[in-house]
């Protein structure tokens, strides 16, 4: 049997006690000088729970939500500019593309160039491949600069570095960026208003972008832009191994770019 101090107010035993119910009562009822800082990381707390409803009466909650792709090319943007840099629009949308949307990740990168680079520059292209490793020809948004313009040449040539070098440049990835690009370009097609800033808007793109779009417009009609879709998601499913036995990922890749381009 447990003493009567192994009991809490509410006659409940204290050693059986979960530790966000121990918690939930230290909340109700803090040291008033503690500044106290709770990180839940990954998922949304549940904010009916005792613990949540502890912590909302108590203080207050703050939600960091994930920043959406098209969304990374100004928070680097702003990163740098915090840090007495600029950087040019393609650099961002580069390192963007390249390293997706984890800012620990970016800010890690960004960083270590930082180190090696003078104050107040103003970071191009040049600058990304040097420090941080990306090819400033051979990369996604190289690729799907290529494929909008429908340069084939270009496309092809990038296509095959990726083929050559599948584990810097997996084809689910490219895959992603692909779909992005597209899906994009089909809400160009659909959009009332082709006014550059309504069009960059409603695409989450820097306006400096959207003639990208107008050119790849008159390249792939609506119902082309259709079809590319669901020959992304048919290659998605073919590099997880439906239908598909032995083509590898560099193969695939061709086949897609190709049937894009015609």
């Amino acid at each position: 049997m447990f003493s009567k101090k192994d009991k809490d107010e509410d006659g409940k035993d204290d050693k059986k006690k979960s530790e966000a119910e121990i918690l939930t009562d230290y909340i109700k009822n803090p040291v008033k000088s503690t500044l106290l800082v709770f990180c839940y990381k990954h998922k949304t707390i549940d904010k009916r729970s005792k613990l949540a409803k502890a912590i909302e009466h108590s203080g207050q909650f703050f939600t960091s939500e994930t920043l959406r792709d098209y969304q990374i090319a100004a928070w680097i943007e702003k990163y740098l500019k915090e840090r007495g840099h600029k950087i040019s629009e393609r650099a961002a949308a580069l390192i963007g593309e390249y390293l997706g949307t984890q800012l620990s990740k970016i800010a890690n990168e960004l960083g270590k160039m930082l180190i090696n680079l003078p104050a107040k520059t103003t970071i191009d292209v040049e600058h990304v491949e040097q420090h941080i490793g990306i090819s400033r020809e051979y990369n996604s948004f190289e690729l799907n600069n290529a494929l909008n313009k429908k340069d084939v040449l270009k496309a092809n040539r990038i296509i095959n570095y990726f083929a050559a070098n599948s584990k810097n440049n997996p084809l689910v990835v490219v895959l992603g960026t692909l779909f992005s690009n597209f899906n994009r370009l089909l809400m160009y097609h659909t959009a009332e208003s082709k006014d550059a800033k309504s069009i960059a808007a409603l695409m989450g793109v820097n306006p400096y972008f959207v003639n990208d779009y107008v050119v790849a417009a008159r390249h792939y009609p609506f119902k082309k832009c259709v079809n590319i879709i669901s020959l992304l998601r048919e290659y998605d499913m073919r590099s997880k191994g439906v239908n598909n036995n032995s083509t590898t990922e560099g193969e695939l890749l061709k086949e897609l770019v190709f049937k894009i381009l015609h």
